[in-house]
């Protein structure tokens, strides 16, 4: 009897599969890495095919050898990053490289158009959020604009997820969390396209199904089942952008549950039965029926120490260059030794929404060391990280735990610090293996193989990381200057274009 789950999350860097048992017990994983795309600064895309679609085949094939066939598995779920926009002509094609979520910018001079056209004040109302980098429409209007060509043979707009879930099973369905950033042509009121917003931005008929996370989104057609193994008639579940299903891996799925994902970029999912808009963040659909989030995200974090060690680091091979930083920076105090790094490599997400925003390194001397700045590139993600806590409070937003998940999680140091200079005590679970984990448990939803209340069990143990209230002075007067930083050099950096 098919009993094992598949769970295979798309990641930014690199995508990973897990074969789970209905009890939670992970039989084998496998990863492949890949790359991304950045043609001009502003850009960033991957491939559908080559990239996200490929990777799915591989991870299938590398799961199901051996001891394993797609005839052992009961049920399949997706994620992806996102929000993505992929334009796809009437045979389900990709007509271009995917455009990804908000650390591609090139939407951004289209946004003042649309609230002049729509009203910033209409779309905050009716989207419960402001346009910004993460928003799908001005990129549509981008691609509208400088690629009609495209535009001319698109016949569906679709995200990472959904378009390799429709791979697999030949339909057309998007999560309603990930639809939510496709706006303004989400209704968050009705949980449906608006035919109004749709129309006026020349979408509608191009947009597909909507769906909830664990619901069927289809099943795997012969055609999928001959490229990746899997068993012809295995039922796909509708999935979820990456964050949420990571979301679900560490069992933040409650009202006042906030997951903080430590990855290529940080990102908050607050779970809430209510929804409470606001400029500075996103207010989204959840993962299941009835639930909302608020969800927040920086852009460059763990690319910021990837970026570190094969840049300031080259000379360390592999694995050792990570372990080296790491051990260094620990080495170093609290504070850096007077070091203030702005994190916005890539430009800025949430709170402050500044495409432009770029890296800054303040208070260098020729004292400081590669410890010193690698402990100070930590310190930034953190403050980073307690400027989106304090708008999610600033909201009245309860939150009754926070669950940290993600490869900066491991060795316990940049959690540690996180929770130093946000004040904020965190729950590190025991399986912290990412989305793909939440992806599998998808799986067993829609396979009728597991039920909610079995999450608990499949999350298991915990530790908690406390603030260390010896360092708060400290970081309490470096979280200042690291706001004052961004207010007093914005202006600068605005100006400088890159080379």
């Amino acid at each position: 009897m098919s009993q094992l789950l598949l769970g295979i999350d798309i990641g930014t860097g690199s995508s990973k599969g897990v074969l789970v048992r209905p009890d939670g017990t992970i039989v084998r994983s496998h990863s492949v890495p890949h790359d991304i795309s950045v043609p001009r600064p502003g850009f960033v895309e991957q491939d559908a095919d080559t990239v996200w679609w490929v990777d799915v085949v591989t991870l299938c094939r590398a799961l199901l050898s051996g001891e394993y066939s797609g005839a052992d598995v009961a049920g399949v779920a997706i994620s992806a990053i996102g929000p993505c926009l992929l334009p796809l002509d009437e045979e389900g094609r990709p007509l271009r490289p995917g455009i990804l979520y908000g650390v591609d910018t090139r939407g951004t001079p289209e946004i003042p158009a649309l609230e002049a056209e729509f009203g910033a004040e209409n779309i905050l109302a009716h989207s419960g959020m402001a346009l910004t980098s993460q928003a799908i429409g001005p990129k549509v209007r981008w691609l509208q604009r400088h690629e009609p060509q495209v535009w001319a043979r698109t016949r569906m707009l679709a995200t990472a997820s959904s378009y390799v879930t429709y791979r697999l099973t030949g339909r057309h369905v998007m999560d309603r969390h990930t639809a939510s950033h496709y706006m303004p042509m989400y209704d968050p009121a009705t949980g449906d396209w608006n035919a109004d917003y749709s129309e006026r931005m020349g979408v509608a008929g191009r947009l597909p199904e909507l769906g909830w996370s664990d619901e069927r989104a289809g099943e795997v057609t012969p055609g999928a089942a001959a490229l990746t193994g899997l068993r012809p008639g295995t039922p796909v579940a509708v999935g979820a952008v990456d964050a949420l299903s990571e979301a679900i891996s560490v069992g933040a799925v409650q009202p006042g549950d906030l997951m903080i994902m430590y990855g290529s970029t940080t990102f908050f999912i607050l779970v809430q039965e209510q929804p409470t808009p606001d400029p500075r963040v996103w207010t989204v659909a959840g993962a299941f029926a009835g639930q909302f989030n608020l969800a927040a995200g920086m852009s460059t974090t763990g690319s910021l120490t990837k970026w570190f060690a094969e840049e300031l680091a080259r000379e360390l091979p592999g694995g050792e260059a990570y372990a080296e930083l790491f051990a260094a920076a620990g080495r170093v105090p609290p504070g850096a030794r007077g070091l203030v790094v702005l994190p916005y490599f890539s430009g800025e997400r949430t709170p402050i929404n500044d495409p432009q925003a770029k890296g800054v390194l303040a208070g260098l001397t020729l004292a400081h060391t590669r410890g010193d700045l690698f402990r100070a590139t930590l310190e930034g993600v953190a403050c980073g990280i307690r400027h989106n806590l304090e708008t999610f409070a600033a909201l009245g937003t309860p939150i009754r735990r926070a669950v940290a998940v993600g490869g900066g999680t491991q060795g316990n140091l940049w959690p540690q610090i996180v929770s130093d200079v946000a004040g904020t005590p965190q729950v590190l679970p025991r399986v912290t293996i990412g989305a793909s984990y939440g992806d599998a448990f998808l799986a067993g939803l829609v396979a009728g193989q597991v039920r909610r209340e079995d999450l608990d069990a499949w999350v298991g143990q915990t530790e908690t990381i406390e603030p260390d209230p010896d360092v708060k002075p400290t970081y309490d007067h470096l979280y200042a200057l690291y706001r004052e930083l961004y207010e007093n050099t914005k202006d600068v950096v605005h100006r400088l274009h890159p080379g």
